[in-house]
């Protein structure tokens, strides 16, 4: 079976790691959404979808409509990058999802701005590299940040008071992995995630983890949950296909993954047709 990876990355650990089990039995090829011109005229069996560039959007896309499944799709990729879809889908699914309002610009919301009463957490409208996350606890630090990215489309959520530790949940499939990581809005660094026993969770969080997979039809992905008290959980962000280093069995969940997503790959139209439409070869077995 041919597997393709969608990055310029091929060697991020969680990549490198699962191409390693795969390469004994199986075909691993790399597709650099920045260096291919067009989509291979053999693709793969499946891909993995791991960058979320415009590029690897494209790309995606068209493999999806010559019938090639890519994990994710390039639709739920692309809605967890709009946080403003994001949070009106998760609220409509009655996840608990923090409040968030959107404005067009940072600088037209600062400049219209009532005086801050409580802390406010400011993020990019668009989920990406080297966006913008920041508490902001006073118009005076508002109006600083408004300088600074004066055009940028945000959303703005009440910040929840919590221990400053984000738990980062992620999800294989039906598999889930956990750590505590320092809050990116708390002060200093935030040093590397701590590695959680699923089972040390409160109760109904690796549910909830999945619930809201189910719901942005995702099958590779992260959920950030913030303890508000009690084991009360608010959901702050939901990714597609994040980076789940250092976490034990996670290499071989999306092996056997992306292994049993390729077995399932439909069987074009036109070759169903010639076949004579028979049911042995719809499900696509390789």
């Amino acid at each position: 079976m041919r597997i393709g990876l969608i990055t310029p990355e091929p060697g991020h650990p969680l990549l490198a790691s699962t191409t390693a089990l795969l390469a004994a039995a199986h075909e691993v090829e790399p597709l650099d959404p920045n260096a291919a011109a067009a989509v291979p005229d053999d693709p793969a069996d499946l891909y993995l979808l791991k960058s979320r560039t415009p590029q690897a959007l494209a790309l995606a896309r068209e493999l999806e409509r010559r019938g090639v499944p890519v994990v994710n799709s390039a639709a739920a990729t692309a809605l967890c990058q709009d946080r403003t879809a994001m949070a009106e889908l998760a609220t409509r699914a009655g996840l608990p999802f923090a409040g968030t309002r959107t404005y067009d610009s940072l600088a037209a919301w600062a400049s219209g701005a009532a005086p801050l009463r409580t802390p406010v957490v400011v993020k990019s409208r668009q989920s990406r590299r080297l966006d913008l996350v920041a508490r902001v606890d006073d118009s005076a630090v508002l109006r600083e940040l408004a300088a600074s990215w004066p055009q940028e489309p945000v959303v703005v959520q009440e910040f929840a008071p919590n221990s400053g530790w984000d738990h980062k949940l992620w999800a294989i499939g039906d598999r889930v992995f956990a750590a505590l990581r320092r809050s990116e809005l708390s002060p200093g660094e935030r040093g590397p995630a701590r590695p959680v026993a699923v089972d040390e969770l409160p109760a109904g969080w690796a549910d909830l983890v999945r619930r809201a997979g189910a719901v942005f039809s995702l099958d590779v992905y992260g959920v950030d949950i913030i303890d508000t008290g009690g084991g009360t959980p608010l959901i702050v962000d939901i990714n597609a296909f994040p980076g789940i280093r250092g976490q034990a069995g996670a290499p071989q969940a999306l092996a056997a993954l992306a292994l049993s997503r390729a077995g399932r790959r439909p069987v074009p139209a036109a070759a169903a047709a010639a076949d004579g439409g028979d049911d042995d070869n719809r499900n696509g077995g390789c």
